[in-house]
C-alpha cells in the first residue's frame, strides 16, 4: 500500500508581512512618568504627615495675666506673665508674647488672674471709665458682662401735644458692658437693672448729661458684639 506524501501547511504569513515580533516586559526606568508620579505622591504624603505632627505638638507664647487686669488700666509686662500654650488655629485670639507690647494698651474689661489675654478685652489707646447706667424695663437678654452695646437718649414724650417731639440720638457706640446688677429677685427683662458700661472719656460729658436729663438712656446691643 502505497502513502501520498502529507500535502504542506500553508504558512499564516502571506507575502509582504512582517514576522512577528515577541514583547517583552521592560523595568521601568526612572524616566517613566508613572515612577515619578508615585515618587511625588508619596514625598507629599511624607511632607504633609511631619507637618500636621508638628503643628500639633507645637507650643506658642502668649500673655497671662499676672494679677486680675480691670477695665482701664495700661497693660504694660509688670501686670503679664508668658505662658507657652497649644492652641493650633486659636492662637491668633490671644496676646501674643513674641512681639513687642503696644505702649498705649489699656483693658476694656476684666481679665482674671491667670486668664489668658484676649486681643478683644483690649484697646489701644483708649480711656475709659466705668459709668453706671439705670435701666427700669426694656432691656434684652441678650444683655450680659462683656456684651458691647449702643448707648442711645430717648427724650420723655413732650407734656402737650403742642410741643415738638425730639427724636433720639446715639450718646456712645460699640462700649463693653462691664458688669450687670440687678435688683434682689428681679429678671433682667423687666425689673430694674444697672449697667456698668466702658464708656470712653471723650464721651463722658455727652453721656453724663443724658443720664441727668428729662429722658432716659437706652441700652441697645450690637449683632455679633461680645467680648
Amino acid at each position: 500500500m502505497t502513502y501520498a506524501p502529507a500535502a504542506p501547511v500553508p504558512s499564516l504569513q502571506g507575502p509582504g508581512l512582517p514576522e512577528p515580533v515577541a514583547v517583552r516586559l521592560r523595568r521601568p526606568g526612572w524616566r517613566d512618568p508613572r515612577l515619578l508620579t508615585g515618587v511625588v505622591v508619596v514625598a507629599l504624603s511624607v511632607a504633609l504627615g511631619s507637618w500636621v505632627v508638628t503643628s500639633a505638638s507645637r507650643t506658642v507664647p502668649v500673655y497671662v495675666a499676672d494679677g486680675a487686669l480691670t477695665p482701664g488700666e495700661p497693660v504694660v509686662p509688670g501686670a503679664l506673665r508668658v505662658a507657652d500654650v497649644r492652641l493650633g488655629a486659636g492662637t491668633g485670639r490671644y496676646l501674643p508674647a513674641d512681639e513687642p507690647l503696644p505702649a498705649d494698651l489699656v483693658a476694656l474689661r476684666v481679665v482674671d488672674d491667670g486668664e489668658l489675654v484676649p486681643l478683644t478685652a483690649l484697646g489701644a489707646g483708649v480711656e475709659v471709665r466705668s459709668v453706671a447706667v439705670p435701666v427700669a424695663s426694656g432691656l434684652s437678654d441678650r444683655i450680659r458682662a462683656g456684651a458691647v452695646v449702643d448707648l442711645w437718649f430717648v427724650p420723655d414724650a413732650p407734656v402737650t401735644p403742642d410741643t415738638k417731639t425730639s427724636e433720639p440720638n446715639a450718646l456712645a457706640r460699640d462700649v463693653v458692658v462691664e458688669q450687670v446688677d440687678t435688683e434682689q429677685g428681679a429678671m433682667v427683662v423687666s425689673g430694674t437693672v444697672t449697667l456698668h458700661v466702658l464708656v470712653p472719656t471723650d464721651a463722658l460729658p455727652t453721656v453724663l448729661s443724658a443720664l441727668s436729663g428729662a429722658g432716659t438712656v437706652a441700652v441697645v446691643p450690637v449683632a455679633g458684639g461680645v467680648r
